[in-house]
């Protein structure tokens, strides 16, 4: 059977989702896991390849399987079999032609800024600590601008190799809650680095180093020396994916 899962990580021991010859990845622990469980050597498919040091809360995989385990009973089977830091919530039965990441509509991705004049050792691995002030009436101006369908080629990381950069921003939703800032992002796909390189633009916005009305230019430009810094990986996480 196709087998569809719900899964949640902490991505900072990993080098991100898909499976590599020299580094440990969250791919790499979960068929092992499938191995043990069920003596199959399966390959699971991501919705998402996050990168080194990216979290998910709502990532979705899907892979074959023969396992006489019921699928219900699957998400504890594995979960013994995975360390602490990737837990699977949930799994069903799919038809055959369900694809984890081709037959997804849309991903909705968030990071998170933790403004305050001092760390918070409780978020460091979660968020990005920034201790200067930061307009956040701004930033949700700016924000405004992504939403549509634009090329985005202003705000892919350099090395990405993919044919179209044209991409349907369908929400960009700045928040506050107490200290922490999060920006959300729901489109119908991502560019390498993409999200993290709005988050540094809206950033700047925030310190008044960019004015909000610059963002439909930069989109414009194509050219990413015109955006703002890549942030961290670590503040940034997979929420859900949408099909």
């Amino acid at each position: 059977m196709n087998v569809k899962i719900l899964l949640e990580y902490d991505g900072t021991n990993y080098h991100g989702w898909q499976k590599q010859n020299n580094a440990l990845t969250v791919q790499e622990v979960l068929e092992k896991a499938v191995y043990v469980l069920t003596g199959e050597r399966v390959s699971i498919i991501g919705a998402g390849r996050t990168d080194a040091g990216v979290h998910a809360r709502g990532q979705v995989a899907n892979f074959r399987t023969n396992t006489r385990i019921p699928v219900e009973r699957l998400p504890y089977a594995l979960n013994s079999k995975l360390p602490e830091d990737i837990t699977v919530k949930g799994a069903k039965a799919v038809p055959d032609d369900f694809h984890a990441r081709y037959s997804a509509r849309a991903k909705v991705y968030t990071y998170s800024i933790y403004n305050a004049p001092f760390p918070s050792p409780l978020l460091r691995r979660y968020s990005y600590f920034f201790p200067l002030p930061l307009d956040v009436e701004a930033m949700r101006r700016a924000g405004k601008a992504f939403m549509g369908v634009h090329d985005f080629a202003a705000f892919r990381a350099s090395r990405s190799t993919v044919k179209s950069s044209v991409r349907n921003i369908t929400r960009l939703d700045v928040k506050k809650c107490g200290d922490l800032i999060t920006i959300e992002v729901e489109a119908d796909g991502f560019l390498y680095n993409m999200v993290r390189i709005i988050a540094g633009t809206l950033l700047e916005v925030g310190t008044g180093k960019r004015d909000p009305e610059e963002i439909p230019s930069i989109i414009e430009s194509r050219d990413r020396e015109r955006a703002g810094v890549t942030l961290p990986a670590h503040g940034l996480c997979l929420e859900k994916v949408i099909y």
